[in-house]
């Protein structure tokens, strides 16, 4: 299953560490099974809001204020805007790589 995200991460991200793939796919483990919670929705605040306090603020740490961590999340919807089914493990991915953060992700 992780080279199905990696693939899906290569079309955004130069390299790819396949390590870091795999600890965020630990980390989101049963949600990665729900259609629904599989995908991330740039258009609902409500989804874009779980996005910043659970995945930047509580996992990664990430210790700016809404504003700017909005900005980043709105930097990768707009990275990944061409496709309408935003793969929650690229997301992630890509905003873990932003902070410079991948390497917590891998175990």
């Amino acid at each position: 299953m992780s080279q199905e995200y990696v693939d899906d991460i290569k079309r955004y991200a130069a390299k790819v560490d396949e390590k870091a793939v795999a600890g965020i796919v630990k980390h989101l483990g049963i949600a990665l099974r729900s259609k629904d919670a599989s995908l991330v929705s740039c258009s609902s605040k409500d989804e874009l809001a779980r996005v910043r306090d659970s995945w930047l603020k509580k996992k990664m740490a990430i210790g700016d204020d809404d504003k700017k961590l909005d900005a980043v999340i709105k930097e990768v919807c707009e990275t990944m805007k061409a496709d309408k089914r935003k793969n929650r493990v690229t997301f992630y991915y890509l905003l873990a790589d932003k902070y410079g953060k991948l390497a917590m992700f891998k175990s």
